[in-house]
C-alpha cells in the first residue's frame, strides 16, 4: 500500500514489544519512516515509592525492546526514545520537533489515561498532526460486546458466551510487523541516549534477594512456554498457593511484553481440542476483557460501587479502623493465611489470585472496612496491577460489583485456608514461626493446646499476634451493615 504519511511516532505505552504490536503494525504500515518513543511519565512516578518491582521491570523491557528495535531497523541510530516528563506535554512536543503526521499508541481504558490521550489528541490535532489510537491489549474492546438490546454487559456469563460467539481468527491475527521495519527511522543525534538507569529517574533498584522477574518480550515467551506445559491442568492447579498453578504473566501482560491475542489463540485452540485447564484459563483472559469494558463502559467504577445503593454502607472508621487496617497491611491479623499472603505481596509485589479474594474478603467482611482501602493498597504494591481487574476484584469481594458474590457470602479464613493449603506450605514458607504446628493447627494456631504451641516456639501475642477479630462474630456485624442493601432490593 502507499503511505499516508511521510513520517510517524509510535508511543509505546502498555505495548512493549515488537511481536504483534498493533499500534506499531499501523505506523510501520502508514509511514515511510517512524520512530518510536517511551516516555517515563512524571505524572505517574511521583505518585510511586522510589523503590519499586514494576519501575523495574519496564525499564528492563525498554532494554530489550530498544534492541529489538535497533536489530530490526536497517538504519545505523535507529532504536527507542526515552524520555522523562509529563507525557501530555512532551509526546506533541516530539511529535513537533519530528515534524511528523500522525501519532500513533495502543488504546488505554483507565480514567487518567483517557483524560491524557484527550488532552495529548487536542493538542495534536491543533498542530495539524494525527493521533491515531488502536485496540492492541483487548480481544474486544468498549461497546464492542453488547446486549441484545444495544447497553454493556453488567453480568459476566452471557457477556463471555457472547464474547465465545463473536471471536473470529481475525480477532485473534497477529500483526506482523517484521516485513515492515524498513520503515523504523534513525533518531536525530540529540535523541540517541540509552534507556537510563533507575538513578537517573529517582529509583532504587529492589532487593537483590528476591527471585527476578523475567522482563521483556523474552520474559513473557519464556513463562508462556512453561506454563503451556502445565495449561491443560489449570484447572485443578489454579486455587492452591503452595502449587506452581498460575501462569505468572500478570505483570507482562500489564505492561504488554506478551501478546494477549497469542494467549487467547493457543488457549482457545486447546479448549477446542478439549483442554479444561485451558477453558478455564481462556475464561479468566475473557473476565479480564470484561473488567475493561465494565471500567470503560461504566466509568463511575473507578471512584464508587458498580451499584450505587452499596456507596450507602457504614464502614468502620476513626482509630480503631485505622488499627485494624495497619494489622491486615502488616501481616499481624492473626489469621495465618491471610497474613502469609500479605506477606507474600508485600515481600514481592505478587499474591495468588485465590488469595486475593481471601484477603479481601477478610478486609471487607471480617474487617468491615471499605474496599477502596484495599483497593489503594494493592495498586500500591501490585506488580500486575491493572485498576480495571483491581477495582472488579475488589468490588467482586465487596459484593458491590457487577456479577459479584452475594453480600452474605463471607469467606471463612480458616475454611478457606484448610482447603487450599491442606499442608500449610504455603504459610510455613511466609510465617517460618509457624513452621513446628501440626497441619492442623496452622490454619488456626489459637485452637492449639498450650504444650503444642510451647513445642512450637509460639507465644501468641508475641511472636504470632492473636486474631484481631472473631470470625463468626465478624460475619454477623457484616450481615447487618448489609442490611441496608436488604431494604433496597
Amino acid at each position: 500500500m502507499s503511505q499516508k504519511y511521510e513520517t510517524g511516532l509510535i508511543w509505546f505505552r502498555r505495548d512493549l514489544r515488537v511481536t504483534d504490536n498493533a499500534a506499531l503494525h499501523m505506523a510501520l504500515n502508514e509511514c515511510i519512516r517512524v520512530h518510536c518513543v517511551f516516555v517515563f511519565d512524571l505524572q505517574i512516578l511521583e505518585s510511586l515509592e522510589r523503590v519499586d518491582r514494576r519501575i523495574e521491570f519496564i525499564r528492563e523491557s525498554l532494554i530489550e525492546l530498544d534492541a529489538a528495535l535497533r536489530q530490526n531497523s536497517t538504519k545505523v541510530g535507529a532504536g527507542l526514545i526515552v524520555r522523562y516528563a509529563i507525557a501530555q506535554q512532551e509526546i506533541p512536543r516530539l511529535a513537533h520537533a519530528l515534524q511528523v503526521q500522525a501519532v500513533y499508541a495502543a488504546r488505554d481504558y483507565e480514567p487518567f489515561a483517557v483524560a491524557r490521550d484527550t488532552q495529548v489528541g487536542q493538542t495534536l490535532n491543533d498542530n495539524g498532526i494525527q493521533f491515531k489510537l488502536c485496540k492492541d491489549h483487548v480481544i474486544f474492546e468498549l461497546r464492542e460486546i453488547l446486549t441484545q438490546t444495544g447497553t454493556p454487559y453488567g453480568v459476566f456469563t452471557p457477556y463471555k458466551n457472547n464474547w465465545l460467539a463473536r471471536v473470529t481468527p481475525a480477532d485473534l491475527h497477529s500483526h506482523d510487523c517484521q516485513p515492515l521495519t524498513a520503515a523504523l527511522a534513525a533518531r536525530p543525534e540529540g535523541l540517541q541516549a540509552p534507556v537510563p538507569t533507575l538513578a537517573a529517574i529517582g529509583f532504587a533498584p529492589t532487593d537483590p534477594e528476591l527471585p527476578k522477574i523475567p522482563s521483556g518480550e523474552s520474559g513473557g515467551q519464556h513463562l508462556f512456554e512453561d506454563f503451556f506445559e502445565r495449561m491443560d491442568d489449570y484447572h485443578i492447579t489454579r486455587d492452591f498457593p503452595a502449587i506452581k498453578g498460575p501462569s505468572y504473566l500478570g505483570i507482562h501482560l500489564r505492561f504488554g511484553t506478551v501478546s494477549v491475542r497469542q494467549l487467547a489463540s493457543t488457549a482457545l485452540q486447546r479448549q477446542i481440542a478439549g483442554s479444561s485447564g485451558a477453558a478455564v484459563w481462556l475464561s479468566e483472559l475473557i473476565w479480564r476483557d470484561f473488567y475493561f469494558s465494565i471500567l470503560a463502559n461504566f466509568p463511575h467504577v473507578a471512584t464508587g460501587a458498580f451499584k450505587p445503593e452499596y456507596n450507602g454502607i457504614e464502614w468502620e472508621g476513626g482509630p480503631q479502623a485505622q488499627a485494624l487496617f495497619t494489622a491486615w497491611c502488616s501481616a499481624q491479623t492473626g489469621y495465618p493465611l491471610v497474613d502469609a499472603a500479605m506477606m507474600q505481596i508485600n515481600l514481592s509485589g505478587y499474591m495468588h489470585n485465590r488469595l486475593r479474594m481471601v484477603v479481601g474478603s477478610f478486609l471487607v467482611k471480617d474487617l468491615g472496612l471499605d474496599w477502596r482501602w484495599g483497593e489503594r493498597y494493592f495498586a500500591q504494591h501490585l506488580n500486575d496491577f491493572d485498576q480495571s481487574a483491581n477495582n472488579g476484584g475488589w468490588q467482586w469481594v465487596a459484593s458491590s460489583g457487577c456479577d459479584s458474590q452475594p453480600y452474605f457470602r463471607v469467606f471463612n479464613p480458616v475454611s478457606q485456608s484448610e482447603k487450599f493449603d491442606p499442608e500449610g506450605k504455603f504459610i510455613r514458607r511466609y510465617l517460618p514461626q509457624l513452621a513446628k504446628l501440626t497441619n492442623k493447627s496452622i490454619h488456626a494456631p489459637w485452637t492449639a493446646k498450650p504444650l503444642e504451641l510451647q513445642m512450637a516456639g509460639i507465644t501468641l501475642g508475641g511472636n504470632y499476634p492473636k486474631p484481631i477479630v472473631a470470625h463468626d462474630i465478624a460475619r454477623a456485624k457484616t450481615l447487618q451493615r448489609y442490611a441496608v442493601i436488604k431494604k433496597t432490593t
